[in-house]
């Protein structure tokens, strides 16, 4: 049976007929085409959707969707349907009965249809079930079946106005009213039903709209207007921001890829295992994960040498697994969209040859110009999801790896982490997971260009035949080319990350060490440091320009070259061959779409190559040795009284290293209090980091019974309230509190904050002093009520009758700690006697072991090592016996506690004045909440980036070669353009026999306006990177200058995040962003600009829709960018938080981990990461939102192009026609390249803007004037006059210290006490200007300090700081960084700070390395580095800022006697805790409340029996 005779039984209705159909003016399609393809095409797709959309369905659930109206509505609809299509089959059954008869379509059609209805309403009911609230599947469906319907209800129409006789009523009746009900069922489709019950969205404060939109608003991202519009009416904040979708959130992503990267982990582990067998490994370290394996050892290598290439984990791997499966989907949107793309030349083809064949009837026109209308508009659609899933996937990727790198960097060993530096591991987290993300959107052109290649060149065969092969044999050329420069580039970049590594290292350790640099005037020595590493780094930044201008040429040029070699050789090869319109324009078109897979590929490949650099950075970091936690065993001991015991222990800080500590044994009875004493150096900080598992364990065993709190030599504070830091995460018990508060007298500086324990903290705690930071230190650990105290040396930084009050009640045996064990490390003798146990340590060794009575009883080292220092306790000389009895008595607990009640009564009594001893004052009582505040967060800008920050990087290039660039560009499209037209005349040329005359002539001129464009090509893209280094290097040199000449008020207030952001992130932005995006920018303008030119020449009809179309465009790009730029900035300044915090655990790994803290430092990141993707987001959908409405604009200009052509063919020239509309098919893509690049040049212009910002902050006074420079020499006698002096913090705070006179004559030794906050430290600060006097003044040698430069003045006084700061670098650079001496003057120096032993021990000498912040040096040994410094400068005013808290009593006599030897003759100021360090000074300044209390010599301040002689019955002097 044939299909005619299916339709109809006499054959009289035909399946198809060419005469009614396409030659007809007004084609219509056949009845029988009409009931079985239009009706089946629907039936078909919905059965082969469906058991892949059920199984779908099945695997996502997502909860269940009660009834609403609107799925009552679909699905009575759908019943409806089915009802229609089964009344056609019943009556056509009912027709049979009455003797018509009727063909077989008359009863399958409607047959299929209605049961294809029943399974529409069938999957309604089970998409809700699924909670499924809009679906795609099913509004395709009504879709394509409406469609269908459509023709056959015109054709019906069609039908009734023509021949009204022959209509059949039931059956006209029966499918207008299924046209209706399927009208309505695809409006109802578009509508998106309620949530599911139990949906994650119904949880969130503010969710994400994206979950409950409709399909269409999901393909259109319609769902993201709402948020613009805000954004259009007033600057969007945090709080419009929704929360993020589940499946994007840290807490979801970051397990996968972890749980993939262990799974490679343990792959390698199980081959490498399989190579070799090493008997030198127990089987407990065999068992132990991939990352913590030590590494082999020698002999081992040598057997393992061939496997060694092997056994590297694939991060790339572990990535694929994780994301692999939701990026795959991309590449189906990639695939469609590719072969999407050769339709529009196609359909040009068809126009073209329409224009040509004046007797095709005009709805061919109309229908050729919808298709195309449509074409373009689904591939924009396509493409656009294409890119929403690219980049959702970059931005779980950058959160996969943030949260993967911060996890790992609280478990790797000290070895590891001194590997890897802060800023090397802060750019692992924001530099190469950047990378990884820009790489995603790119990724799939590795395959899709080949494939667009292969499709163009298939096409233009078909166009020219073999002389595409000549185009070819170019582009094959170029691939070389590209290639070399990649490789090239490759290298340039490496070297590039490595400076820039280096900067940011340095750069890091300049703003953390600030304080210092400027107290010793060294500005200039380290700006030219960071200098030196930016030049290298702009050098090979030019490297890389020089190569980026070859590689633009290549890229611009090669299209260009491969059509004029094809046309070369389609013209020469034979005469016949004519260039017509039609050949050359769909050529053109396809070398067009050639054009983007050639120039992505270059870019891909690089992308690759330095995504590859960035891989394996972070597969190495994520490789690094964890700590194992075996070191120790924290299972409690069986049976044993003992809370912590060490059996034969021996440690060393690597596995490489010697051991530090050797042949340690130590058993320590629960609830005891162990005392560990010994000389700088001598391990006792190291046996504390043994017992926390923190050092490599070579030999032994360490168990420790219950939880451990440790408090660490320098004090770990947060950027968070004060309470915060001591509550650490733990519940809030409040009577616990105010008890642990009060042991660790916090209460009086509790007083003085500004907003009591609500006050905010700075980074590193900078607006306390050193003092309060180890008391919080200490509150912390007391709080966290633990089993196991390790207390590294508490007691140094605080004044003595603290440090006895905090003994007392916190640490002694009458402690808030009594019953806990607790080890302390400490300096002070006076503490001993109470000890249960003393440890004596001498070179990682514990010498001795015992009480106090039994070590004195020994008469062994410690008995000497007492003798020699009791005597700095006491202040007169007694017999040992007397010492001993002395020190139990001022030591015993009742002495001591009246001691306690005294002092604090004081303090209290003085409290509601005390203004914080600290270098940043926030000392007035908070008049508001904002007083609590002391950072300043990164602010966001808001509204339009103004057009001086354009004028500013203009100025920045040089407006000249700015000026000459912007000519280039013009020269470089007019050239361009002219080539196009002068193609578009030469095909234009008339045939005369058979060929075309002038075409020799023709194919030069094209061949020059080609050479043309490539030479100014070439010399635009070198200006524009020239200027951008230009730029780049002014921008950054003001800003480190301006950073550096800014106050330290300026340093407190910013985190140090924001700072190294701007050297950072946006310095790069700077450096290699901006200029290429300029490029893009200046490029896709000139190329719509040319594009409308074109169009309006060839159809000047357009002028009509033009400037609609250009105020729309100009309409939706404004409202896009006010969103945008605002999304942006939020993203940004969201991005520092995330770095700051994990600055700040990098600094505290090792308390966090003695604290088990881990997993709430993990979520806290996690966290931050979380709320800087809520911004990003949002900016991702809004530029997808964007490309959606200018590619719909685009696709207008294309259609009203071929429109307005088809209309005014008669008085066209194909030519002209070809040329407008290969332009129009360009201009879309141009489009959105150009607001991408407008908006991107926008937002990332900013970057100049934030580096420009720190112009116009407060800056110091000038370092040098020329004026009142000093005489050489300066200050000769070292006589210092303090008249009526005061200062304040800041403008709005009162006086932290007012009304000090004093005259301190030349060669004086004066010592300034008093207690915490009462201004000791503030008056420095005066003396070297950190802090601008506010009333009164300070003369030295008579010159006001005022009115000198502050280098000058600063050069000339020297400070011995409370913190040693070291920076990394040589030893010597950190002696002398102006290299001003000789080496033999720093030896003499070095074996004047007794470090010449130390120094000389060293490999390197001098030129020993520093790691950053000088970790490798102990705390006693930076101190002593310190005291070198100032007697290398030997200036006649020293000032000590309790510069022997850290250190131990020996060394603290050694600095004490050098200084009095070498300074003899100086002018010495000491702030003291230790007040027997300055019982033998000329002087004593004692302050009060930032007044001067007594000045006087300290025996006649005793005889006094003032506020002096207090202080010294406290510290047992008296």
């Amino acid at each position: 049976m044939g299909i005619d005779s299916f339709c109809s039984l006499d054959g009289s209705d035909p399946f198809w007929d060419w005469n009614r159909t396409w030659n007809a003016s007004s084609p219509d399609l056949t009845r029988c085409f009409q009931s079985t393809v239009l009706v089946w095409v629907p039936c078909f797709y919905l059965w082969l959707c469906a058991p892949f959309y059920f199984a779908y369905l099945k695997w996502h659930d997502l909860g269940y969707i009660c009834m609403t109206h609107l799925n009552k509505a679909k699905t009575v609809l759908g019943f409806l349907l089915w009802i229609v299509c089964w009344a056609d089959v019943f009556y056509s059954f009912w027709e049979r009965g009455q003797g018509t008869a009727r063909a077989p379509v008359f009863f399958i059609s409607p047959t299929m249809l209605g049961i294809t209805m029943l399974l529409a309403t069938f999957l309604i009911q089970y998409e809700r079930i699924k909670g499924v609230q809009s679906s795609g599947v099913m509004l395709n469906f009504w879709l394509i079946a409406f469609l269908c319907a459509t023709v056959s209800f015109r054709s019906r129409i069609l039908q009734t106005i023509n021949e009204p006789t022959g209509i059949d009523v039931f059956r006209s009746t029966t499918f207008y009213i299924y046209f209706a009900l399927l009208l309505l069922s695809l409006l109802l489709s578009c509508l998106s039903d309620q949530p599911p019950l139990f949906s994650h969205a119904v949880k969130e404060t503010n969710p994400c709209p994206e979950s409950g939109a409709s399909f269409l608003s999901k393909i259109t991202f319609w769902w993201i207007t709402k948020l613009l519009v805000q954004g259009f009416k007033r600057p969007l904040e945090e709080k419009d921001l929704w929360c993020l979708n589940s499946e994007d959130q840290s807490q979801k992503v970051v397990p996968q890829l972890v749980r993939c990267w262990n799974h490679e982990c343990s792959k390698v582990k199980r081959t490498s295992e399989k190579t070799v067998y090493s008997p030198k490994r127990s089987a407990v370290e065999r068992s132990r994960g991939e990352k913590d394996r030590p590494p082999m050892e020698e002999s081992e290598i040598l057997l393992v040498k061939s496997s060694q290439n092997t056994s590297e984990p694939s991060l790339f791997l572990a990535l694929c697994r994780t994301f692999g499966p939701y990026f795959l989907v991309s590449s189906l949107y990639k695939i469609v969209h590719d072969i999407l793309m050769f339709v529009g030349p196609e359909i040009l083809r068809l126009l073209i040859r329409f224009v040509n064949d004046g007797s095709a009837p005009y709805w061919q026109g109309y229908f050729y110009t919808s298709l195309l209308f449509v074409c373009t508009c689904v591939q924009t659609l396509i493409l656009q999801r294409y890119f929403h899933v690219c980049f959702v996937t970059g931005m779980r990727l950058r959160t996969a790896i943030v949260g993967a790198v911060y996890r790992k960097a609280l478990v790797i060993t000290n070895a590891a982490r001194r590997t890897s530096t802060v800023g090397e591991i802060v750019n692992l987290m924001s530099v190469d997971a950047q990378r990884f993300m820009d790489l995603i959107t790119y990724i799939n052109m590795i395959w899709s260009a080949p494939l667009q290649v292969i499709l163009a060149l298939y096409f233009l065969w078909q166009n020219l035949g073999p002389s595409v092969l000549a185009g070819v044999a170019v582009m094959v050329l170029m691939v070389p080319v590209n290639a070399v420069i990649a490789m090239k580039t490759k290298t340039y970049q490496v070297a590039q990350m490595k400076s820039k590594d280096n900067r940011i290292k340095l750069m890091n350790e300049v703003l953390n060490g600030i304080k210092v640099l400027k107290l010793y005037a060294w500005e200039l020595a380290f700006r030219d440091k960071v200098s030196k590493i930016r030049e290298s780094e702009l050098r090979v930044l030019k490297k890389t320009a020089y190569l980026g201008a070859v590689s633009t040429f290549t890229w611009v040029c090669a299209p260009f070259l491969v059509a004029l070699s094809t046309f070369a050789v389609y013209v020469m090869v034979d005469e016949k061959n004519v260039l017509d319109a039609q050949k050359a324009f769909v050529s053109l078109a396809l070398f067009n779409i050639l054009r983007f897979p050639l120039n992505m590929l270059p870019m891909v490949i690089s992308s690759m190559v330095q995504a590859s650099v960035s891989m394996k950075r972070l597969r190495v970091f994520l490789s690094h040795e964890e700590l194992d936690e075996d070191n120790v065993n924290r299972k409690a001991i069986a049976g044993s009284s003992d809370s912590i015991s060490i059996v034969d222990g021996s440690f060393s800080w690597s596995k490489t290293d010697n051991p530090t500590l050797k042949r340690i044994n130590v058993l320590i009875p629960e609830g005891s209090l162990v005392a560990v004493v010994g000389h700088v150096g001598s391990g006792k900080s190291s046996l504390l980091s043994a017992l926390l598992g923190e050092m490599h364990k070579q030999d032994g065993a360490v168990s420790i019974k219950g939880s451990v709190a440790y408090v660490p030599q320098q004090a770990w504070i947060q950027n968070a309230t004060l309470r915060e830091n001591i509550v650490f995460g733990r519940e809030r018990k409040e009577s616990w509190y105010q008890s642990v508060v009060e042991a660790c007298a916090l209460l009086p500086d509790l007083e003085i904050l500004p907003a009591a324990d609500a006050t905010e903290i700075g980074e590193k705690g900078v607006n306390l002093s050193g003092g309060q930071k180890q008391r919080v230190s200490l509150a912390r650990a007391v709080y966290c009520d633990t089993a196991v105290y390790l207390l590294d040396d508490p007691l140094s930084a605080v004044d003595a009758h603290v440090g006895k009050h905090i003994f007392d009640k916190v640490i002694g045996p009458q402690g808030l700690l009594q019953g806990r064990t607790r080890v302390l490390v400490t300096h002070g003798l006076s503490f001993l006697p109470q000890a249960d146990l003393i440890l004596v340590m001498v070179d990682g060794e514990i010498t001795e072991t015992g009480s106090y009575l039994e070590l004195m009883g020994r008469q062994g080292a410690f008995a000497d090592f007492l003798r020699t220092y009791a005597n700095t306790e006491q202040t007169e000389e007694e017999p040992a016996d007397a010492v001993s009895k002395k020190a139990l008595e001022n030591g015993g607990p009742v002495a001591m506690l009246g001691q306690a009640q005294n002092s604090l009564s004081a303090a209290s009594s003085a409290k509601s004045h005390l203004k914080m001893d600290t270098s940043e004052g926030d000392g007035k009582k908070a008049r508001s909440p904002e007083a609590a505040k002391l950072t300043e967060a990164d602010k966001a800008k808001t509204g339009r980036v103004k057009l001086s920050v354009f004028w500013e990087y203009m100025k920045a290039i040089g407006i000249c070669l700015s000026c000459i660039s912007i000519f280039l560009f013009l020269c470089h499209h007019v050239a361009s353009l002219g080539s196009n037209f002068w193609l578009s005349r030469w095909t234009d040329d008339p045939v005369i026999n058979g060929t075309q005359p002038y075409r020799e002539m023709r194919l030069s001129i094209y061949g020059a306006l080609g050479i043309t464009q490539g030479v100014a090509v070439f010399c635009y893209s070198i200006s524009v990177s020239i200027g951008g280094i230009l730029a780049s290097r002014y921008l950054h040199e003001t800003m480190l200058y301006n950073v550096l000449r800014s106050p330290m008020a300026f340093f407190e207030r910013t985190p140090s995040g924001n700072l190294v952001n701007r050297f950072s992130k946006e310095t790069d932005t700077i450096d290699s962003v901006i200029p290429s995006i300029f490029k893009m920018f200046m490029g896709s303008m000139f190329n719509v600009l040319g594009a409308c030119a074109v169009i309006l020449i060839a159809t000047p009809l357009v002028v009509i829709i033009i400037p609609p179309l250009g105020l729309l465009y100009f309409f939706v790009q404004r409202f896009y960018v006010a969103s945008s730029r605002q999304l942006k900035r939020l993203e940004s300044v969201s991005r520092s938080p995330v770095y700051t915090h994990f600055n700040e655990t990098l600094l505290g790994t090792s308390v966090i981990r003695a604290f088990g803290d881990q997993q709430r430092f993990i979520h806290e990141s996690d966290g931050r990461v979380d709320l800087n993707q809520k911004a990003y987001y949002p900016s991702i959908v809004a530029n997808r939102w964007l490309a959606v409405r200018l590619e719909f604009v685009g696709n207008c200009i294309v259609m009203f192009a071929a429109l307005f052509a088809v209309i005014s063919r008669d008085n066209l020239s194909p030519g002209i026609m070809g040329l407008s509309i290969s332009y129009a098919l360009q201009v879309t893509a141009s489009l959105n390249w150009l607001v991408r690049m407008s908006s991107e040049l926008e937002t990332n212009i900013v970057a100049v803007e934030r580096v420009k910002e720190y112009g116009d902050t407060e800056k110091e006074a000038e370092w040098t004037l020329e004026g009142s420079k000093p005489t050489t020499g300066w200050p000769t006698a070292g006589h210092i006059e303090i008249c009526s002096f005061g200062l304040r913090y800041r403008d709005d705070l009162e006086l932290a210290i007012r009304n000090i006179n004093v005259i301190i004559e030349g060669g004086e030794k004066v010592g300034i006490v008093g207690r915490t906050g009462a201004g000791k430290s503030s008056l420095t600060l005066g003396l070297f200007r950190i802090i601008e006097a506010s009333e009164g003044e300070i003369r030295v040698d008579g010159v006001n300090i005022a009115n000198m430069g502050l280098h000058d003045l600063r050069s000339r006084i020297t400070i011995i700081p409370q913190d040693p700061v070291l920076f990394s670098g040589t030893l010597r650079m950190n002696l002398d960084p102006f290299d001003g001496y000789t080496d033999e003057e720093v030896w003499r120096t070095l074996e004047l700070a007794h470090l010449k032993n130390f120094v000389s021990g060293l490999p390197d000498k001098l030129n020993h390395e520093c790691a950053e912040g000088g970790e490798n040096l102990s705390l006693g040994q930076r101190q002593l580095v310190c005291l070198a410094r100032a007697l290398l400068r030997k200036t006649k005013i020293l000032v000590l800022d309790e510069a022997t808290a850290a250190v131990d009593l020996e060394t603290d006599n050694l600095i004490q006697s050098t200084i009095r030897t070498q300074f003899e003759d100086c002018t010495v100021l000491t702030i003291a805790h230790r007040l027997n360090t300055i019982m033998d000074y000329t002087r004593v300044l004692v302050l009060d409340k930032g007044q001067m209390a007594e000045f006087d010599s300290p025996a006649s301040l005793l005889a006094k029996k003032g506020l002096f002689y207090k202080m010294a019955k406290d510290s047992g002097l008296v």
